[in-house]
């Protein structure tokens, strides 16, 4: 996302968890070190970073932790962090998944594997429009992954409010998907995945964005762009293919999903003092 609607984008996030009566905590890589909450000059240094910011996913962060570069995480780091500062449930906007085409480039996202291992619940507007979404619930389902349907059974499409793909489980409120976690975690299983849609207001036309996305990919193809670099190209190609509209929807979804998190995470704090009190 560029600076600055990604400075704002962010500091609105942090916001709208605090409204919620959680505590937030951006996770980024800067100076040498994995932060797990940073401080208000740091969060717009990151921003300012934009593009030029690294993209962290688990195979990187040694090596970035190293040369002290400034980076975003991916989905997977981000889970792998949350985790390890006992923090159970965050925000994203989609996540990685199965690439178009993955039969033959074996693109797909570190992701999937994250969420099969890591105890913490995603909450997102679903997988990438980018993506082949059919393959990535299959890719989840044989991981054990389950796929939570937030208010919805149809899985959200990132921009679009459908994929046309059923959801594992419908829940009605965040009470409801907060005992779903915290048993998934007590059995001693991997994350959870929360769909919620975009908001139907900032959503986009699924035959439309399908159409832009088609021609990014065909740009992508042209350009010799592959592996990591492919969903930052393609995000931003589309971008500039829908005039705007997709940043715009993008940013909504992500506000969306900030406040759907924060209100899991403050009934799963509850539900854990509740359990300790009978104890």
């Amino acid at each position: 996302m560029p600076h600055p609607q990604n400075l704002g984008m962010a500091q609105r996030v942090e916001a709208v968890v605090r409204r919620s009566g959680a505590v937030p905590a951006t996770i980024a890589i800067m100076d040498g070190k994995l932060r797990v909450g940073v401080k208000a000059d740091d969060l717009e240094r990151l921003a300012e970073a934009g593009g030029k910011a690294a993209k962290a996913s688990r195979r990187d962060v040694a090596a970035l932790l190293v040369s002290g570069e400034v980076a975003g995480t991916t989905v997977a780091t981000t889970m792998m962090a949350a985790a390890w500062a006992g923090i159970r449930v965050f925000a994203t906007g989609g996540i990685g998944g199965v690439h178009r085409g993955a039969e033959t480039t074996f693109d797909i996202s570190a992701d999937l594997e994250e969420l099969s291992r890591t105890q913490v619940a995603v909450v997102c507007a679903g997988a990438k429009s980018i993506l082949d979404i059919p393959k990535t619930l299959e890719t989840l389902e044989t991981k054990g992954v389950p796929v939570l349907g937030y208010k919805t059974g149809d899985f959200p499409a990132f921009w679009a409010r459908q994929s046309g793909q059923k959801v594992d489980h419908r829940i009605e409120s965040a009470k409801q998907a907060a005992r779903v976690i915290a048993l998934q975690f007590e059995l001693g299983l991997g994350g959870v995945l929360v769909a919620n849609p975009i908001p139907e207001s900032h959503a986009l036309d699924a035959r439309e964005i399908e159409a832009r996305i088609e021609e990014a990919i065909q740009g992508a193809e042209a350009e010799g762009v592959s592996r990591k670099d492919l969903t930052p190209f393609l995000l931003k190609r589309i971008v500039e293919l829908t005039g705007g509209k997709s940043l715009v929807a993008n940013i909504a979804l992500v506000e969306n999903n900030a406040a759907v998190a924060a209100e899991i995470a403050v009934a799963l704090s509850k539900l854990k003092a509740k359990t300790k009190a009978k104890a």
